[in-house]
């Protein structure tokens, strides 16, 4: 995979779609650059779709849940679509990542000891 997005930082093209993904949100650690070595994380747009995102999809697991008795379909298949849910809170904020949301520099303050 080719470098193709810039690093808050230094500027250079250090970044593929696949460690942009891997960067996580603002409250993560980030990724160094590879370059000057700096951490940077998805910015807060990122931050803002995965808790809108997470959310949503906690609200249908809630949903499907309380309603699954109600229709059959529903109830045979309740298990799979909870499962697909919470696999979806995972796997779709980092897809996403991986291609719209700027890089950001790393705000997070860690304790060396």
């Amino acid at each position: 995979m080719s470098n193709i997005y810039k690093c808050p930082h230094c500027g250079k093209k250090s970044f593929n779609p696949w460690s942009k993904a891997m960067a996580g949100q603002l409250n993560s650690k980030g990724k160094p650059c590879m370059e000057c070595g700096r951490l940077c994380v998805n910015g807060k747009g990122a931050t803002i779709f995965k808790a809108i995102y997470c959310l949503a999809a906690f609200a249908l697991i809630i949903y499907i849940y309380i309603h699954g008795a109600d229709n059959e379909w529903m109830f045979t298949h309740e298990m799979p679509m909870c499962i697909g849910l919470i696999l979806s809170m995972a796997i779709v904020p980092r897809i996403v990542n991986a291609f719209f949301f700027s890089l950001a520099p790393s705000i997070r303050i860690d304790v060396k000891e």
